[in-house]
């Protein structure tokens, strides 16, 4: 009879470990708000943070999103983190609060004691929130077309 071997499953939100040099090493973290998704790596000792490639600060113009994005890192006191974002969908805030997200659990794959902290300030939480499907016979999700008695 032939033996049926099972691949071993990588946890969630584990330190990941590339080779034996340490400019290697990584923590990731996925985070997802509305349709954004964004994959997180961080790197201690590094400075800037990349998403798609392009400085967060050139990626997000708008100010309220780059706070969003270093609230963990303030939070937590650790400002000698970069890493690099892959983010995919949804708009610029829903983006800004993915990348959060992930940061938020690449942080926690670094150091679980941060657990109680950043779960206080919401970090944590993936928000559920998401738009609802227009139905068919109105204008929008709830909108009913105009009524006329006449």
């Amino acid at each position: 009879m032939p033996t049926i071997t099972k691949k071993p499953v990588a946890k969630k939100n584990k330190e990941i470990v590339s080779g034996s040099e340490d400019q290697n090493r990584y923590f990731y973290g996925v985070g997802r708000r509305k349709t954004a998704i964004a994959q997180v790596r961080l790197y201690p000792k590094h400075k800037t943070i990349t998403v798609n490639g392009k400085d967060y600060h050139d990626y997000f113009p708008t100010k309220r999103a780059q706070l969003t994005i270093e609230a963990p890192f303030k939070k937590m006191k650790t400002e000698s983190f970069g890493g690099e974002v892959k983010l995919v969908g949804g708009g610029v805030s829903a983006q800004a609060e993915a990348v959060r997200h992930g940061i938020s659990r690449a942080l926690l794959a670094f150091n679980p004691e941060f657990k109680r902290r950043l779960k206080r300030a919401g970090y944590l939480t993936r928000d559920p929130r998401m738009v609802e499907r227009k139905k068919y016979g109105l204008k929008k999700a709830r909108r009913a077309p105009q009524w006329g008695k006449r």
